[in-house]
């Protein structure tokens, strides 16, 4: 569903364009964070362990990505929370979600694991082009092995298996500005 969403300074591609792109991850449980308060409340709120995407529209890597992180979601373990920011959309929220990500250059798509506020692990773009869905969700299925404790999957495994996963390239979404 079209969302109808604002920042000072404004998406960078057509929301409609995008929104597959984020309904791979809120199919399966994923919570949109669109403002920085938002981002701020996730992270030093959550008690628990907290899984981040940055969600981008690149086609590659971003390709890889969403998969991943939803079959690593299916998992007999999963993270408390699963949030996501998009990057190129909600652009304040992006960048106060990366400056949680201390010690990391900004990098989308990118994916992070946070245990009570504390990052424990991220995976950058580097980590995640040129690799499959399963290689990185084999990744974060580790460390939801390490971290976790509450009883995945995080949806019905019929309701997974009627999503489909959107490969457009980035540079085929016309920019707005």
């Amino acid at each position: 569903m079209f969302q109808n969403l604002t920042t000072s300074r404004g998406p960078m591609y057509d929301q409609k364009a995008v929104q597959p792109m984020r309904d791979e991850l809120t199919a399966v449980g994923f919570e949109e964070l669109l403002s920085p308060e938002a981002v701020d409340n996730a992270v030093r709120e959550t008690q628990g362990v907290l899984f981040v995407v940055v969600n981008s529209v690149c086609g590659c890597a971003a390709g890889s990505a969403r998969p991943a992180a939803t079959h690593a979601l299916q998992h007999a373990v999963i993270p408390d929370r699963s949030v996501t920011v998009f990057a190129g959309q909600e652009r304040e929220a992006v960048e106060r979600m990366r400056s949680y990500f201390t010690g990391y250059a900004p990098s989308s798509p990118s994916m992070a694991i946070f245990k009570n506020g504390t990052l424990e692990f991220m995976l950058q773009r580097h980590d995640i082009e040129g690799r499959s869905a399963d290689e990185i969700a084999g990744d974060l299925r580790k460390y939801f092995d390490l971290l976790c404790t509450r009883e995945g999957p995080s949806v019905p495994k019929e309701d997974f298996d009627k999503l489909e996963f959107e490969r457009t390239c980035g540079s085929r979404i016309p920019r707005l500005n």
